[in-house]
C-alpha cells in the first residue's frame, strides 16, 4: 500500500512540474514578430534620446499606449532622413492616407484590465515591464507579463493586490 502512495505522490509531482512548465512556455518572452518595416528603438530613443511618450503620447491620458499616429513620425521625417528607403516607404503610405500595419508586441488578456496612465503616475520606468527598448533594434518581449509577474510588482511596490485592481 505504501508503494501505490509513493507512486501517486511521484505522478502527481511530474504532472505539477509538466504544467508549470507548460505555463511557463506561455509568456510569450523572447516574441519579436517581423514589422512591415523595420523600426529601430535603439536609433529613435537611444541615439536620439526621443521619450517614449512623444511617441506614445496616449500611455499618460489612456489605458493604451498605442502606435503613435503617422503624422507624429512624419512631423521628424519630413526632413530627417529623407532619403532612406524606408522612410520613403514611410511617406509614400502617409501620402497615400494608408495606415502601417504594425503587429503588436506587448499584449495581455482580454479579461486584464491595465493602465499605462496609472503606472506612469506612479513613475514606473517604461523599461520596467518593456525592457530596455533604448537598446533595441527590433523590440522583443522580455517580462513574462503574467498574473504572478505583475502581483510580485505590485507586493514589491506595496500597490493593490485585489483581485478587482486588473480584473474588473
Amino acid at each position: 500500500m505504501a508503494l501505490k502512495w509513493k507512486i501517486a505522490l511521484l505522478v502527481l509531482a511530474v504532472l505539477g512540474y509538466g504544467g508549470w512548465v507548460i505555463a511557463d512556455l506561455n509568456t510569450n518572452v523572447g516574441y519579436a514578430p517581423e514589422q512591415p518595416l523595420p523600426f529601430s528603438h535603439k536609433i529613435h530613443a537611444g541615439d536620439n534620446k526621443i521619450p517614449c511618450l512623444y511617441c506614445h503620447s496616449s500611455a499618460e491620458k489612456s489605458r493604451h499606449a498605442t502606435v503613435p499616429p503617422m503624422n507624429v513620425c512624419m512631423g521628424c521625417h519630413k526632413s530627417v532622413a529623407v532619403t532612406k528607403e524606408n522612410v520613403i516607404k514611410l511617406a509614400e503610405a502617409y501620402k497615400a492616407d494608408s495606415a502601417i500595419e504594425w503587429t503588436r508586441v506587448h499584449s495581455l488578456p482580454d479579461f486584464t484590465y491595465f493602465s499605462h496612465r496609472w503606472h506612469l503616475a506612479k513613475g514606473i520606468a517604461c523599461q520596467t515591464c518593456h525592457g530596455p527598448v533604448e537598446t533595441m533594434d527590433k523590440i522583443v518581449q522580455v517580462q513574462k507579463l503574467n498574473m504572478g509577474w505583475c502581483v510580485d510588482c505590485h507586493r514589491q511596490n506595496k500597490a493593490s493586490i485585489e483581485c478587482i485592481t486588473c480584473h474588473n
